[in-house]
């Protein structure tokens, strides 16, 4: 029987496609008006909640960017996402942010919002609040936990662009918010010397984008009270442009003679373009600046300076000029090429660029001629160098110590060095990748074990001069243009071993992940590369398995002996010393214990069932000698030892034929046999001289 129509209960039907688009886009209009009663009245007739309209906005991201607190509580009640993103991978915390509205980042963090989420950009709900100066949202969050000098992330490819890197205090800077850049140096203890992935500090963000009277006010403001907190003058921009410069740019007097102030700015310093300040003072027309730098001994032999007064019709800055002897002296570019393959093109221009020299040396500290951290390309006296600036007082002390390292063959060595305004100029001899680039690097077959063997080598030399590293990560390892391996301390974490063999301990297990680094090819970061990341087909894989837990079990050979392990021989050096122990102990009659005693092989041996693991007709061939009599082999490792050389001391050409290379054919068959029987010797104090193989090859 039907029910009466009062009766029946009520089935929402859910609306069209097309219905459903003109619903939500309603909705987001509603939410934009602030019109309460609307949006209600959408979300109970079916419109989508977490919808989006233009570039991914959804109706609680608009609500945030209204300032409506109510509508923003509505719409999280009806089930609104927090995490939802719009295209730009900004969420509506990151909104709020924007907005600077506290009471609306409270309720989102209540809600579950994260304090540091970042959109695809890396930009934080802090550091957005920071671009817009809203000060009390600073405030709020990070009472609340905001990392004040994260430095913003972005993709891998951006990264590699130079891309990303800021902080919030880079923001507040480059937007000219003084108040802001107050309170996160102040109260928040930001860090005024981060620099972002472009090299530039707070000081070059300042400076760059002032464009007008209320905003050059501020930048001036903002540069002073920055130099009065340490900011370092010496960082540049992306083009190799000084905070002089750049004054000079923004044609302001006043901070041209606050950075003529400071001892550490080179007046004479250059662009990448070869534009002192005084050629940019003298582009622009700008008589007193030119002035104030002319009188502090700017150089005015650099540029075509008369020329370009005369071109702007300044005879005030060519009179200017002509009182400070400016003259013209051409430069003819030389035919010159590098050595280097890699630097090739920086070294060039490197070289045809005007630079004030440094003693003999050439060298431009920005980006585009940065080798890594804090290490630039250089030519000393014509030389291809790589150059390190410190503090004068590091740098003599680091001096003392490169010289020690002279005569060592695969520590970095110091090539020659300068000293200008309390900074020390290390030169050393350019390297072409560091060891971590080599392993990425996708063209050419890498030696792994060669790789290895200058690694440990350079390890060896440091603890000869009785210092432990500390720090032996890719980085400070660097490779020359013939492939060669140093090892370098650009860190200055080596500490002296005196007294202290933990510290050698220490360095022995950073070897271990370093060792797995390497032969996973440098896949993983180095922190996260594990034992698991080993390849178990790796014909060296039982070895270097070994010699890794040796490493940071604190083995009593140390690291002079675990140079000698048996991963570092090859093949045939591993089948000789095999044969070896055979022809040690044939003689010995009860030759099975060797490798027997629970109390000292710790290890059962891997391969009980050898005989039928082998190539039957070796087997037959073996055990029927023609001229000697017959033997039966068994399954001891002895048996197996003794096989061995008896083939290859009485070889058959029958089987040479079948099997080809004797330590090739075994070593594979039998992959943990050098290990075992290494291991075996060298823990059995009556044989464990047998295990002090000399590998030629080493």
């Amino acid at each position: 029987m039907e029910l009466p129509a009062h009766n029946q209960k009520k089935v929402s039907t859910p609306p069209s496609t097309k219905a459903a688009e003109i619903l939500n886009s309603e909705l987001n209009v509603a939410v934009k008006n602030r019109d309460k009663k609307a949006v209600l009245e959408l979300l109970e007739q079916g419109a989508d909640v977490n919808s989006k309209v233009n570039s991914g906005w959804t109706p609680l991201q608009t609500a945030v960017q209204a300032g409506q607190e109510d509508l923003v509580r509505l719409l999280l009640d009806r089930g609104a996402s927090l995490h939802a993103r719009k295209d730009n991978g900004g969420t509506a915390f990151t909104e709020a942010g924007i907005v600077g509205n506290v009471e609306i980042l409270q309720l989102l963090l209540e809600r579950g919002s994260d304090i540091n989420d970042h959109d695809i950009n890396g930009f934080t709900a802090f550091m957005e609040a920071a671009w817009y100066g809203k000060e009390e949202a600073l405030r709020f969050l990070y009472s609340r936990g905001a990392e004040v000098n994260l430095r913003r992330e972005t993709s891998e490819e951006k990264a590699k662009l130079h891309k990303g890197g800021a902080t919030a205090l880079m923001d507040a800077c480059r937007e000219c918010h003084f108040s802001a850049v107050k309170i996160l140096v102040q109260e928040m203890r930001a860090d005024v010397n981060i620099r972002d992935n472009r090299d530039r500090n707070a000081l070059i963000h300042a400076l760059k984008k002032v464009s007008s009277k209320e905003r050059y006010d501020s930048a001036v403001s903002i540069v002073h009270f920055l130099l009065e907190h340490g900011v370092d003058v010496k960082s540049k921009d992306e083009c190799g442009k000084s905070a002089l410069i750049l004054a000079v740019e923004m044609e302001s007097p006043e901070l041209v003679a606050a950075f003529l102030e400071k001892d550490e700015i080179d007046i004479d310093d250059a662009d990448e373009e070869g534009n002192t300040a005084l050629m940019v003072a003298v582009e622009k027309g700008n008589c007193k600046i030119a002035k104030l730098l002319c009188e502090k001994g700017a150089r005015t032999d650099r540029g075509n300076l008369l020329e370009v007064a005369r071109r702007n019709r300044s005879l005030d800055m060519e009179n200017l000029l002509r009182e400070h002897r400016a003259t013209f002296v051409p430069e003819t570019p030389r035919a010159w090429e590098p050595n280097s393959k890699r630097w090739r093109a920086q070294l060039k221009k490197l070289d045809q660029m005007y630079r004030p020299m440094i003693g003999k040396l050439k060298t431009f500290p920005y980006i585009q001629q940065k080798i890594q951290d804090d290490i630039y390309l250089g030519l000393h006296g014509g030389t291809e160098v790589a150059v390190r600036i410190t503090l004068s007082a590091e740098g003599n002390k680091e001096k003392e110590f490169l010289e020690e390292c002279s005569h060592c063959e695969h520590l970095l060595k110091l090539f020659q060095s300068e000293k200008e305004k309390g900074c020390m100029y290390l030169c050393f001899p350019l390297w072409e990748k560091n060891l971590q680039e080599h392993l990425q690097d996708p063209e050419g077959q890498k030696d792994y074990k060669a790789a290895l063997k200058m690694i440990f080598r350079a390890l060896r030399e440091l603890h000869s001069l009785k210092f432990a590293h500390q720090d032996l990560q890719p980085g400070n390892f660097v490779i020359d243009l013939a492939g060669k391996i140093y090892l370098a301390d650009f860190g200055n974490t080596r500490r002296s071993i005196e007294g202290q063999e933990e510290l050698i301990n220490s360095d022995l297990e950073a070897l271990g992940t370093l060792v797995l680094y390497v032969l996973t090819g440098g896949r993983k970061p180095l922190q996260q590369v594990g034992i698991k990341d080993l390849a178990r087909n790796s014909p060296d894989y039982m070895e270097a398995l070994d010699l890794v837990q040796s490493l940071s079990s604190r083995d009593e050979r140390g690291l002079e002996g675990l140079s000698k392990h048996p991963y570092f021989w090859n093949n045939q050096s591993r089948f000789n010393f095999l044969k070896a122990i055979w022809n040690a102990i044939k003689d010995y009659r009860n030759r099975e214990s060797i490798f027997q005693n629970p109390n000292v092989t710790r290890k059962t041996f891997p391969y009980p069932q050898w005989t039928k693991m082998i190539d039957k007709d070796i087997l037959l061939v073996m055990e029927n000698p023609r001229n000697a009599k017959q033997y039966k082999y068994k399954n001891y490792v002895t048996d197996l030892l003794r096989l061995m050389r008896n083939m290859d001391e009485h070889k058959d050409e029958g089987i040479s034929n079948k099997i080809g290379d004797y330590a090739e054919y075994f070593l594979k068959v039998f992959p943990k046999l050098t290990i075992y029987v290494y291991n075996s010797l060298r823990q059995n104090p009556t044989w464990s001289r047998l295990a002090d193989f000399q590998d030629p090859s080493l």
